[in-house]
């Protein structure tokens, strides 16, 4: 089982990953400082049910609420689109190996077929 991860780990583009990692991690840390990093933010962002608002304050704070989490969801997609961007670069080359691994098999199978045949001459 120890020699499938190794060859596992040997296929990952550990150079693309190392390159782009600093990318991800920064749109980590920006999604987190947005989204948990602040913890007196999430009261800041509950709606307010005081009485004593106009409906112009209300729907200010409501237009603030909607940009926060707008901006929010294009730092979540940006993260997200980093790690795809990734994932389409581990599946080609995972796709390369096993394409790789067929051929061997093959070819390991014609090797068995020529030792059999001149070992039964």
């Amino acid at each position: 089982m120890a020699i499938g991860w190794m060859t596992i780990l040997q296929s990952v583009p550990w150079s693309d990953v190392i390159r782009n990692a600093p990318k991800v991690a920064d749109g980590a840390k920006k999604l987190w400082r947005k989204v948990g990093g602040k913890g007196g933010e999430g009261e800041a962002m509950a709606p307010s049910a005081d009485a004593d608002q106009t409906p112009a304050a209300q729907l200010a704070a409501l237009r603030a609420q909607v940009d926060a989490l707008h901006g929010q969801m294009l730092a979540s997609s940006e993260v997200i689109q980093a790690l795809a961007e990734q994932n389409a670069q581990l599946i080609v080359r995972i796709e390369t190996h096993r394409r790789r691994l067929l051929w061997l098999a093959a070819g390991n199978a014609v090797a068995l077929v020529l030792a059999l045949a001149a070992w039964l001459r």
